[in-house]
Parts: structure tokens; C-alpha cells; sequence
């Protein structure tokens, strides 16, 4: 159930039964061959199909992410740290006024993680707020399927490449990961890193694909027990 479908009334209803609220946050950024909104498709789709199951609301993505490193990528639009970090803190404070207190974070993005640290510091300020944190290609349980595979987690590649984040046709094979040093700037992320597949296969057998979403799509479910 997605915030845009209703309106004020309804969730004014949606709140005397429960005050849980999914919030994404996502990034608009190249991902190789596969979508530029890879991020936030991931997590919607993971909030789409738990919200099916569970009734808990969704807010529209925060499409919009820190990925200054990919800035030289077409297509690409990082924001500010500064700019996502005060977005997150006025969206939580509006849901909390209106009577939200269990807020689940799907984070589609890592540079995205510092917003976890300003969110600990609303809970601190919001009496009653209780924020749940999860970046599906962390997750203990992916990881052990990405292990049962012998399979290793990199940006853009395989791991990522679900049939709503393509966009066209994947190379066959693999890539082999670059070796750099130090923090690297925009033209120089690009010069490593090519078409901007960090690594690893560009794709893998359905059945991984299947199993991975329902692996994270458990721990979705786990966590809105909160």
C-alpha cells in the first residue's frame, strides 16, 4: 500500500490501526548496463511485495542519494550529503508528527549511511520513535547465499541485476575486479572502473536471482515485527 494511492483521509483511518511506515532511500546513478534507478527499484519492490503481505504503508522513495564518486557517469545525480541528510531528518519528523512511530528503512544505496547515524539522533530527540535499518546487500542471510554460491558481492554486477533492474541485454562472463589505491575522485572512478561494473559476473541463473529476493524479502518481514 503506497502513500500516493490514498489520501489524507484514509491515512488519518491507516494510523488508529497502526502507526508503522516503510521509508526507501535510494540514489539516481549508474549502474552499468543495468537501470540508473537500481537503487530504488530494488528496495521498492522489496517494500511493494512486504506491504502486500503485511498492510504497512509505503512513503514515495527519496530517489534522490550520495554517489559523488559516479558524477562523471551520464545520467547520474548525486546530491549534496548535506542536502539527503536534512530530506531524511524533515520527512521522518513530518511522519512522526502526524503519528508514525515505527519507521522501517530500506536503504538502497551505500553511500547513503550516514543518514543511519542522523536517524539514531532523531530517535534520541523523538520521544517514542523507533527506527529499523536495513541495506539488503549487507544482510548476514544474503551473504550466506552469496557464499552457497561461491559468488562475491560487487556494485553493478550480478548481485543487482533482478528482471526490473535491467534495462538491456548483459554481457556474458565476468569481470575482473580493478586494483586501485587510495579515494578515488569522479574522472578517476570512471577511468577504473569502465562501464562501472565493480566486479564479479554480470549475471547469474534466475534460481540465484529467486533466491536472494526471498531471502531479503524474509528479513524485510522480520524486521516490521518491530
Amino acid at each position: 500500500m503506497r502513500l500516493e494511492d490514498l489520501n489524507w483521509m484514509d491515512v488519518e483511518e491507516y494510523l488508529k490501526q497502526d502507526d508503522r511506515l516503510i521509508l526507501i532511500l535510494g540514489t539516481i546513478e549508474q549502474h552499468g548496463y543495468l537501470s540508473l534507478a537500481t537503487d530504488v527499484r530494488i528496495p521498492q519492490v522489496l517494500a511493494d511485495a512486504a506491504s502486500k503481505s503485511t498492510g504497512v504503508l509505503i512513503a514515495p522513495p527519496v530517489n534522490y542519494g550520495v554517489s559523488p564518486y559516479f558524477a562523471t557517469y551520464p545520467g547520474s545525480l548525486p546530491i549534496r550529503l548535506s542536502t539527503f541528510l536534512d530530506t531524511v531528518e524533515d520527512i521522518v519528523r513530518s511522519a512522526y508528527r502526524h503519528g508514525f512511530r515505527r519507521i522501517l528503512v530500506l536503504n538502497g544505496h551505500s553511500g547513503n549511511d550516514p543518514a543511519h547515524i542522523r536517524l539514531v539522533e532523531l530517535a534520541n530527540d523523538l520521544p517514542g520513535l523507533k527506527v529499523a535499518w536495513y541495506a539488503w546487500w549487507e544482510s548476514h542471510s544474503v551473504e550466506e547465499v552469496t557464499l552457497h554460491h561461491n559468488l562475491k558481492r560487487y556494485h553493478a554486477s550480478w548481485l543487482e541485476a533482478f528482471p526490473f533492474t535491467r534495462v538491456t541485454e548483459l554481457p556474458a562472463g565476468e569481470k575482473n575486479p580493478p586494483s586501485y589505491k587510495g579515494q578515488l575522485n569522479a574522472e578517476e572512478t570512471r577511468a577504473v572502473f569502465g562501464d562501472g561494473v565493480f566486479g564479479g559476473p554480470y549475471q547469474v541463473a534466475p534460481e540465484i536471482m529467486d533466491e536472494i529476493f526471498t531471502t531479503c524479502l524474509q528479513d524485510v518481514l522480520h524486521l516490521l515485527k518491530f
